[in-house]
């Protein structure tokens, strides 16, 4: 299995954070903490992979 590292941004916003990778357009996601929101991202990514392979 390859393994690839995608780059992501997370920002404090007023109920917790958000995040969303430059590489992976349209992939964003919210958490209340830094920790959920580093799975939260890892998740959506891994997802919107899924469906880009799947096509």
């Amino acid at each position: 299995m390859n393994v690839i590292d995608y780059t992501i941004v997370i920002e404090p916003t007023d109920s917790g954070f958000s995040a969303y990778s430059p590489n992976v357009p349209g992939c964003i996601t919210v958490g209340e903490t830094v920790e959920q929101t580093k799975q939260h991202m890892e998740e959506a990514i891994t997802l919107y992979l899924e469906e880009v392979l799947r096509s």
